[in-house]
Formats: structure tokens, sequence, C-alpha cells
């Protein structure tokens, strides 16, 4: 290289032309979304003359402050709360249990009470925290 040619490392990228096909693309877009549209097809739906609704059993487990077990507003202990949710569940094997515990009960507390319900077959388990 000569000292007077201008020559050199390129040390810079031109973004002006990448920012050119960005808008022009987004222009595109723009004038080209409101023409795309999903079309509704209408079906006729047979009507069922009989039906029968499907029941959900649910059962509640309250878990209150003082650390007290209730299923279904009886007062219960830990084991006669997992002998009680085995019976059940060998009745109804999808039954559904919801936990509702306070929350200013730990972590661990809770996760004890879970466990029980777990240990009794229950797959399905909602959880509700109360008051705080």
């Amino acid at each position: 290289m000569h000292p007077g040619d201008s020559e050199g490392a390129i040390t810079s990228i031109n973004v002006a032309p990448l920012v050119d096909i960005l808008l022009v693309l987004l222009i595109i877009f723009m004038t080209t979304a409101p023409l795309i549209h999903r079309r509704m097809v209408k079906i006729a739906v047979p009507k069922v003359l009989h039906s029968q609704a499907e029941t959900e059993q649910s059962l509640t487990v309250v878990y209150d402050a003082r650390k007290k077990i209730s299923l279904s507003g009886h007062n219960l202990s830990q084991d006669a709360l997992a002998r009680a949710l085995a019976a059940a569940e060998r009745s109804e094997p999808d039954i559904k249990v919801t936990l509702a515990a306070d929350g200013a009960l730990g972590y661990g507390n809770v996760m004890a009470i879970i466990d029980i319900i777990r240990g009794a077959g229950v797959k399905s388990i909602g959880l509700e925290v109360k008051g705080k």
C-alpha cells in the first residue's frame, strides 16, 4: 500500500441498506395484512335428543392457620384424612381434591398435606390460598 491510497480496512458496517429493506418489508406486511383473514365455514351440527351431563365430584380439604384439617366440613387428623381420601379414591378413581390452605402456613406444612393426599392415590389436586 502506498501512503496516499484511501483504501484501508473496513471498520464499520453500513446499515442503511438493511434498514431500507426492513422498512419496505414492513410496508408490504402492513398493506397486505387486512387482506389476509380467516374465512368461517358454517357447519350444521346435529342436535342430541338425550344427553347425560358429566358430573365432576370434587372434595375440599381445608387446612387453616391453626393447622386444623377438615374434609367436607368434618375435622380430621392426618391419618383419618389419608384413610378417607383412600376410600374416596377407591370408589371413584378420577376424584379431584381441592386443598384450601391458609396463606400464613409454611411451605413445608402445606407440602406435608399434599403428600398425604398424593399418598391416598389422588392424581388431581387443586390448590387454593385462603387469606394471608
